[in-house]
């Protein structure tokens, strides 16, 4: 159980317990000014929440529109907003789109896509129990990496969606996406292997499948870092059947 679903359930236990001391006469606390401030103190703003309001990833979505506040949205196809589970626990970030997903205007849908679907497989999750999004929302001409103002002008989108989905879990797929999350220009190769905080999730760098499917030979660091998450999520380590593809 994640910490929204055990937040739900704490929820759902405290209105059973209030209906049920109602019905047999009970009115209220009779609490001390004390008491009464440790209570105040409580009242924080949940996560997934902006200015206190929850939003949804279809609110975000429809802010988004037909953007056009960069100049990538002249030679895009469309907009690649993400998907998966709204409620997801583990959230994959990628740099953006690519040929195919800017055709098909969804997440990682390429020979890379095909490659991080075996490895969500192999962790024992699925495509459509976790969430995947970019870091931007439109492909750049020729896949060229993104440049600073199409981050800027697109990553306020990105933190919404990871606001609303509030997962306990982001895995930063390469290094334009590990160093926006975590405000950083610290190389993959450098970032890669451990667990930071962020946005009140821990987030685990590693490498892009674009980068395994021309460096193979980095696939055994990724499946290190795909059991070090693992661990973290308290999932099932599988048997050892060598490396993973």
């Amino acid at each position: 159980m994640n910490r929204r679903q055990a937040v739900l359930a704490a929820i759902d236990d405290i209105e059973r317990s209030l209906l049920q001391l109602g019905r047999i006469g009970w009115r209220g606390f009779d609490c001390s000014e004390g008491g009464l401030a440790i209570i105040d103190s409580w009242m924080l703003v949940p996560r997934g929440s902006i200015n206190g309001t929850f939003e949804t990833l279809e609110v975000i979505r429809g802010d988004l529109g037909d953007c056009r506040r960069c100049k990538l949205a002249s030679g895009r196809k469309n907009i690649v907003f993400g998907a998966g589970s709204s409620r997801a626990r583990l959230v994959f970030v990628g740099e953006g789109p690519g040929y195919d997903e800017d055709l098909q205007g969804q997440p990682f849908v390429g020979a890379a896509g095909q490659l991080l679907t075996k490895i969500i497989q192999a962790i024992g999750l699925s495509r459509e129990s976790v969430y995947i999004c970019n870091i931007i929302k439109c492909r750049p001409p020729g896949n060229r990496n993104p440049q600073p103002d199409e981050i800027d002008a697109c990553s306020p989108f990105l933190k919404r969606q990871l606001k609303a989905i509030a997962p306990d879990f982001i895995c930063a797929l390469g290094s334009f996406a590990a160093q926006t999350l975590l405000q950083t220009t610290a190389p993959i190769s450098r970032l890669r292997g451990r667990l930071y905080d962020c946005m009140g999730a821990k987030l685990l760098p590693t490498y892009h499948p674009a980068y395994l499917l021309r460096n193979p030979e980095q696939k055994r660091a990724v499946w290190e870092d795909m059991k070090l998450l693992m661990k973290a999520m308290e999932l099932p380590l599988p048997e050892p059947q060598g490396d993973k593809s």
